[in-house]
């Protein structure tokens, strides 16, 4: 080992040998902090960032793929089940190539892939029937892309033209898709399959698209619309739950909790109907449309005009009434007639009634005996009526009965409550004093290394560099004696220094102060020993 390294270490070794008990400490828990830094820096240097690249892929394709990344040795990380794969940033753009040039992704379901497969003497049925089949990949690909959604199959039946008829089929489709194990969709993501598969195809009405998942369970049927997790059970149900906890709110509120339990049961209306109301109505402030009058006067002679109702009147043609001319000679009438068109405002209303409308509900509600009594019956029952919505044409039905509650379990509960609501603040507080005396304790420990760097720093001596000034040659001129032990020869009327021996008296002076410096308790009581001694001899 070369001398200056070895003249290191053993500098190391003394300052180490010459620091505190509390300074080891802090230096060993810096040099572990300093490694699990470097040792986390390099992990976190060595890790490749990965980019999504692939998604939706199948399960040949998210192999094959891979299979070539692990030949190459480049980081990936396969996701969603191995149908999405991450590659190192650095080597996308290459690893990209390669794959596209193993013909990856081989997924032939895309609709530009089904229009690429055409050839080029494909006959007008071919063409259509590529492009429908094209756009029913493409909506499969964005159904797909619904959270909840693994596989999605669309299916479009469009009628043939023809001219032999007027009358058009309607354009349908069919759904079917494949769920994420353990979610379902919702009202509104089946909505939404619904809109978009509407929406992509011509002349295709929301109304006349099926939508079933791979269970065989209809979500949506054509006519009907939502029947899946909006079925009529399941918004019943709803119904009834949010019905109850609203009417138990103000029971509560009224009469305290745990005072009255409310149940509802109610009948929804489903189905689809359409209402059509026409309304005229007569404005009297407008003059008329049109009038007419026509006048009718007949003269007779020798006749007589009459028969039942005598001779003053008779009753004419087409029911109208005839008055008669007296004269000397004979009799005659005179018809008039009027019509008048009136303006009459006429209003047609269409509307659809959206399935699920409120039928009838019965509302039954159980009231403690004394809380009953202390509010009344009447009161009570009209509140409940008031906040339930009930109306006795819709024939809704309301009952309200008092009963004695059994309060034992709810004391109990309440007693098991209040026991584990001390027992948490026992908890906390245990807690609260254990991390103080964790914190107290280090406060201390450090209080104490802090004291002892003090103490160790004024054991120190002080030094104080002084100007000597020129100092005057103690040797005689000789050779200087290098690092290596080797006489080194200066230049020529240099002054030269030659080591002396060095003095024993002034070793032992120095050795007996480096004593003192370091250890002067122990050489204060030695002192004390030997003056005890010399005293009493």
């Amino acid at each position: 080992m070369p001398p200056q390294l070895l003249d290191r270490l053993k500098s190391a070794g003394s300052s180490v040998s010459a620091m505190t008990l509390g300074q080891k400490v802090i230096a060993v828990i810096g040099v572990a902090v300093l490694v699990l830094g470097a040792t986390a820096f390099g992990r976190w240097v060595s890790t490749p960032s990965l980019v999504p690249v692939y998604a939706n892929l199948s399960g040949t394709d998210g192999q094959a793929i891979a299979d070539i990344l692990t030949q190459d040795g480049v980081p990936f990380e396969a996701t969603n089940g191995g149908t999405g794969i991450s590659i190192a940033r650095e080597s996308v753009d290459a690893e990209k190539m390669k794959i596209a040039a193993a013909g990856l992704p081989s997924d032939s379901s895309s609709g530009s892939a089904v229009l690429a497969s055409s050839g080029i003497t494909t006959s007008q049925f071919m063409e259509k029937a590529n492009y429908q089949r094209a756009m029913e990949a493409d909506l499969a690909k964005t159904i797909e892309q619904l959270d909840g959604v693994r596989t999605a199959v669309v299916h479009i039946a469009v009628p043939e033209e023809t001219v032999f008829t007027d009358d058009k089929g309607k354009t349908t489709a069919s759904v079917l898709v494949e769920t994420t194990p353990g979610k379902t969709l919702t009202d509104s993501q089946i909505q939404s399959i619904l809109n978009l598969t509407a929406s992509s195809v011509p002349n295709l009405d929301p109304s006349q698209v099926t939508i079933s998942d791979s269970t065989g369970r209809l979500l949506s049927a054509a006519g009907q619309g939502l029947t899946g997790s909006g079925s009529s059970d399941a918004r019943t149900q709803q119904y009834e739950s949010d019905k109850a906890a609203s009417i138990q709110q103000v029971l509560d509120k009224v009469l305290g909790p745990g005072k009255a339990i409310a149940s509802v049961s109610a009948e929804l209306n489903f189905d689809t109907t359409n209402e059509v109301k026409e309304e005229f109505d007569y404005p009297k402030q407008l003059p008329p449309l049109s009038s007419s009058t026509s006048t009718e006067k007949y003269t007779g002679t020798n006749g007589q005009t009459g028969g039942a109702l005598g001779t003053n009147g008779v009753l004419g043609v087409d029911g109208t009434t005839t008055t008669t001319n007296g004269g000397a000679g004979g009799n005659g009438y005179d018809k008039e007639q009027s019509t008048v068109n009136n303006p009459i405002n006429k209003t047609t209303t269409t509307s659809q009634l959206a399935p699920g409308t409120l039928k009838r509900q019965s509302i039954a509600v159980v009231v403690d005996e004394k809380a009953a009594k202390a509010m009344g019956m009447p009161q009570l029952q009209e509140t409940i009526a008031n906040a339930a919505g009930v109306l006795d044409t819709r024939g809704d039905s309301l009952s309200v009965t008092q009963a004695t509650f059994d309060t034992s379990a709810a004391d109990a509960a309440a007693k098991d409550l209040e026991a584990a609501k001390a027992e948490d603040a026992k908890a906390a507080q245990t807690k609260l004093i254990t991390q103080g005396a964790v914190g107290l304790l280090a406060l201390v420990f450090l209080l104490v290394v802090f004291i002892a760097w003090r103490r160790a720093a004024k054991r120190r001596p002080s030094r104080e560099s002084l100007d000597l000034g020129e100092l005057e040659r103690l040797y005689p001129a000789g050779p200087v004696i290098g690092p290596d032990g080797v006489a080194a020869l200066g230049a020529p009327g240099a002054p030269q220094l030659t080591p002396s021996a060095p003095d024993p008296a002034a070793l032992r002076r120095a050795e007996v102060g480096e004593l003192v410096d370091q250890q002067p308790a122990e050489v204060a009581d030695l002192l004390r020993g030997w003056l005890a001694d010399t005293r009493k001899v």
